[in-house]
């Protein structure tokens, strides 16, 4: 389908390079100005999903035990790097104080670029890209964060808290009375009539109401006159959050996933060749029960032994490992178990 395909930019090295001097140095300007507004964790050095959720689960948390339930909006935009406004970036470019020969430079950048779809020795039509950050590129990130900046400006000064992955936002409130929901709407509203104006539409099918804690009575949020969906649990940045924030659910998931990919490599790799079978768990498999587990990371010996349990049922089964036993089998092919990687990625973390 038509709709599927994004223009994404082959850029050679040495305009990578450039690119990578220019999008240092106005980065560098940015902050030194306090101009990127810090609930921005996207493409920003330091800062990352990790601590995007850090902070939304410590606040979370707090209100919990408070006593305060908590309202969450997710609210996700539509192909936002496809449909950056190039006049209007310019103008916020120069409003933070960024003009002179390098906004030219940046203006001849993004000026008269096209783009064909092939497909075998198929070419489609050229077309112009008369809108929309340059995916592939260097720049292309950072210009959206400079575009999506006022954002987070006009939504901080309402009395709620926000957190931003680029164009993934979230808006909550610690509900003390029905003032904090009306304070809510009244932030929504202002992020639809600023989506209007710089034409950034909002996927309402993806959108939805996330309540957190004991007492939270159902309320209703609108996004232009439509009603948003309330859910049970949400997708946050990869990570499943349930009302509790009990990690349980998303670890269940998880592990069923892992699970299927460790089988399939077994049932793939015809050679049973054990140093290319844990070389292939360590790549397809355990980045699935590591991502980001410094934010779920279980404390319940139920969910540590669902989890180890993967990596132990995988490694038995190599050839001549199997009458070992767990602890062995670690040492011999040089492994940590699970649980103490996570140790690891806490102390890291710290670091």
């Amino acid at each position: 389908m038509l709709t599927n395909y994004r223009p994404i930019s082959i850029i050679c090295v040495p305009c990578k390079l450039l690119e990578r001097i220019v999008s240092n140095k106005i980065y560098s300007h940015l902050m030194h100005n306090n101009i990127l507004h810090p609930e921005q964790h996207g493409f920003v050095p330091g800062k990352s999903t990790c601590t995007n959720l850090l902070e939304s689960l410590n606040d979370w948390t707090r209100n919990i035990q408070d006593g305060f339930p908590t309202v969450v909006i997710y609210i996700d935009f539509s192909k936002a790097f496809d449909v950056v406004q190039h006049d209007k970036l310019f103008v916020k470019l120069q409003a933070f104080g960024i003009g002179g020969m390098l906004l030219e430079w940046i203006k001849n950048l993004f000026n008269e670029r096209t783009f064909q779809t092939r497909v075998n020795d198929f070419l489609s039509a050229v077309r112009d890209l008369l809108s929309g950050v340059i995916q592939g590129s260097v720049l292309g990130p950072l210009m959206f964060l400079i575009y999506i900046n006022d954002l987070a400006e006009l939504l901080a000064s309402f009395n709620i808290k926000i957190k931003l992955f680029a164009d993934d936002v979230k808006l909550y409130v610690k509900v003390v009375g029905p003032v904090d929901e009306s304070e809510l709407q009244n932030a929504l509203s202002a992020l639809m009539s600023w989506a209007n104006i710089w034409q950034l539409s909002v996927s309402i099918d993806k959108c939805c109401v996330f309540n957190i804690g004991k007492g939270v009575v159902p309320s209703q949020f609108y996004v232009n006159d439509l009603l948003l969906p309330t859910v049970s649990s949400c997708r946050d940045l990869g990570v499943t959050i349930n009302t509790d924030l009990s990690p349980s659910l998303y670890i269940n998931d998880i592990v069923r996933k892992a699970r299927t990919r460790a089988n399939m490599i077994h049932r793939c790799f015809v050679s049973q060749n054990v140093t290319l079978l844990v070389r292939a768990f360590i790549t397809y498999v355990r980045p699935l029960l590591e991502y980001n587990c410094v934010v779920w990371s279980p404390s319940l010996m139920r969910d540590i032994t669902l989890i180890e349990q993967v990596q132990r049922r995988f490694i038995k089964r190599l050839r001549g490992y199997g009458n070992i036993s767990y602890a062995e089998r670690l040492k011999l092919l040089n492994l940590d178990t699970l649980e103490v990687r996570r140790l690891k990625f806490d102390l890291i973390f710290l670091l």
